[in-house]
């Protein structure tokens, strides 16, 4: 039986548009210039996110990061209920679940945050495990997934990262995990293949790919 441990923010849920229009507003209120469109947005977005709002031109050392993260989280959870998850996300899940997939979350979102938006997506339930983080700073999740496949003992060989970003590959590569990519999200498909991982343009391809890994 394989893991497969999703990514949530731009991998189940269709989110990245907000989350532009979110540091634009940002960027709008300090007299700086907007991202302006997904495609440089997608150039930008990074783990850790402190490294983000530098890119996207806010000076951290003006500001505090935490009172940033904090203004950042307020706008986002106001307009986030918006978001609907990813064009055949729940195809996706029941796909894989006729395959025998375990699904787990682990997310950079904080943990209340999470809980919250998957139960509101109707998603309560459908995962062994929902992991957040204890703070809204946005920091890196392979903590998160190496204590819960240690606490599991499970077999990292054994397990599947999904997410569209460069940092779910290089948490998966931390723990000795296979990783798919999904450039539908928060960064471009050219930063993705530069990993060398399996990039798909659509979440629906990814059960034909999962069952060829498992015969």
């Amino acid at each position: 039986m394989t893991t497969v441990i999703w990514d949530w923010n731009g991998t189940l849920l269709d989110d990245a548009e907000v989350c532009r229009s979110v540091m634009d507003r940002m960027l709008v209120r300090r007299g700086l210039p907007p991202i302006g469109d997904m495609a440089r947005y997608r150039e930008i977005f990074t783990f850790p996110v402190r490294d983000y709002y530098a890119l996207a031109g806010i000076d951290l050392a003006a500001e505090s990061f935490d009172a940033l993260a904090e203004e950042y989280m307020s706008d986002y959870r106001a307009s986030s209920g918006q978001c609907g998850l990813m064009p055949g996300a729940e195809r996706t899940l029941d796909a894989l679940d006729a395959l025998g997939a375990v699904h787990i979350l682990a997310s950079a979102s904080r943990q209340d945050d999470l809980e919250r938006q998957v139960a509101e997506r109707g998603l309560a339930g459908r995962f062994r495990a929902v992991l957040g983080m204890a703070d809204q700073l946005g920091g890196g999740k392979v903590g998160l997934a190496a204590g819960y496949l240690h606490r599991n003992g499970i077999d990292p060989a054994n397990a599947l990262f999904v997410g569209d970003t460069v940092h779910d590959w290089q948490t998966a590569a931390s723990v000795g995990s296979r990783c798919v990519l999904i450039a539908a999200g928060h960064q471009s498909r050219a930063r993705l293949a530069a990993t060398g991982v399996p990039v798909l343009d659509d979440i629906s391809e990814l059960p034909a790919l999962f069952a060829a890994w498992i015969k």
